[in-house]
């Protein structure tokens, strides 16, 4: 998941781009009469800062300007794809999660929550990931799987898991290893329980263990 500074730089990044934006339609503007001038504003400029972010996110597969300069995209905390009605939930929260805070109650919830989730993510079920091809987050360089020509998967069915939904149960793991606490280790159960029901499985005794196959099981199939 995208921790908060990272999150941080692409939302000012955005803000930089709306600001081009914005100055850049008032100066083609500048010549026109007062209530032109404000005819722009209200049917240009303001749903260009309303509705940046959304639509973006619709259209960019998640991925704002800033979010593409530092390879982030928003997707579900399943892994799937976001939706539109995802987008609009995350959305709608930018108000208060952002702008009515100076970005205070952001930051805390994403501090906070143990998927690094803001208010709107929270109720939308999604999560911000870092998709940068950084060592920690190719699959192939995760697990050592030398000499593995005659292993056999304990779950096929994770074959057709979307990779980004691998990364995630990598990221969990990793989290919940690192910081032993209830916040990580109930994030740890839904994502079993998402899992076991997503690939039509007997919930398991060990969950971190059921994570792991699951992992392995991936990257050995479609490696």
């Amino acid at each position: 998941m995208a921790n908060i500074v990272y999150r941080a730089i692409a939302f000012l990044i955005d803000l930089v781009v709306i600001g081009v934006g914005i100055g850049f339609m008032a100066l083609i503007t500048s010549g026109l009469s007062s209530s032109a001038q404000e005819m722009v504003m209200y049917f240009t400029t303001i749903p260009y800062f309303v509705f940046y972010s959304l639509a973006f996110e619709q259209l960019n597969n998640g991925q704002s300007l800033g979010k593409m300069a530092l390879k982030l995209r928003v997707v579900r905390i399943d892994g799937e794809k976001a939706n539109f009605l995802d987008y609009v939930m995350r959305w709608i929260f930018r108000a208060l999660d952002i702008y009515s805070s100076g970005g205070s109650v952001a930051a805390l919830a994403v501090i906070s929550s143990a998927n690094n989730q803001r208010i709107g993510d929270l109720l939308a079920n999604t999560i911000v990931v870092n998709i940068g091809k950084t060592e920690r987050m190719k699959l192939e360089n995760l697990l050592k799987l030398n000499k593995m020509k005659n292993y056999k998967a304990t779950y096929p069915e994770v074959v057709n898991m979307p990779e980004s939904s691998m990364l995630i149960i990598k990221e969990t793991l990793h989290r919940n290893q690192k910081h032993k606490n209830y916040a990580h280790q109930k994030a740890l159960d839904l994502l079993v329980e998402k899992m076991v029901i997503e690939l039509k499985l007997t919930a398991p005794k060990n969950k971190e263990l059921f994570l792991k196959t699951l992992l392995k099981d991936y990257v050995v199939l479609t490696r």
